[in-house]
């Protein structure tokens, strides 16, 4: 984990359902990508933290939302961090071949929310923010790029800070 000045950081959840699973020849582009993507997030600036499965390099193994559903579950410095690593590095070539390996959701698929600086989403709080998006539209706890707040118009929302 990098070190922050900031006070609030930015995490951020998003679901991806497979179309087929990630050892079948369909999806193996998409595996040769991780690691590359993966080293780009990490040394992106504003970049603070991913979840990685224990012993693994990603969170791939992980299936907290089904058994064809992966998460990747990311803390970034700033917004403007988080957008151009996701829209203004190679991630963008990624995203835009995503309809090969991925289903077409229907309902939303990232939320984004403040946490305090030092403090890392467990991947309960972030689906429970998702279903808050998908629920209730966004909000000043769980919201998108599209309709996003800042990070002091949710500091009322925001868990205790963790202890210095």
């Amino acid at each position: 984990m990098t070190s922050s000045r900031h006070a609030a950081h930015l995490a951020q959840l998003n679901v991806a359902t497979l179309r087929h699973p990630l050892d079948d020849p369909r999806t193996a582009s998409f595996v040769k990508l991780l690691d590359p993507v993966n080293a780009a997030a990490d040394g992106a600036p504003g970049f603070v933290w991913r979840l990685v499965e224990d012993g693994a390099a990603d969170a791939t193994g992980l299936r907290p939302a089904g058994e064809d559903v992966i998460v990747n579950l990311s803390v970034w410095e700033t917004q403007e961090a988080l957008w151009d690593f996701a829209y203004r590095s190679g991630h963008l070539d990624v995203m835009r071949r995503r309809r090969e390996w991925f289903e077409r959701h229907v309902e939303a698929h990232l939320v984004l929310w403040w946490v305090p600086a030092g403090h890392l989403p467990t991947v309960g709080e972030a689906l429970e923010r998702l279903a808050e998006l998908r629920a209730h539209g966004p909000s000043p706890r769980a919201f998108t790029f599209a309709s996003s707040y800042t990070a002091d118009e949710t500091a009322p929302h925001l868990p205790a800070a963790p202890p210095a």
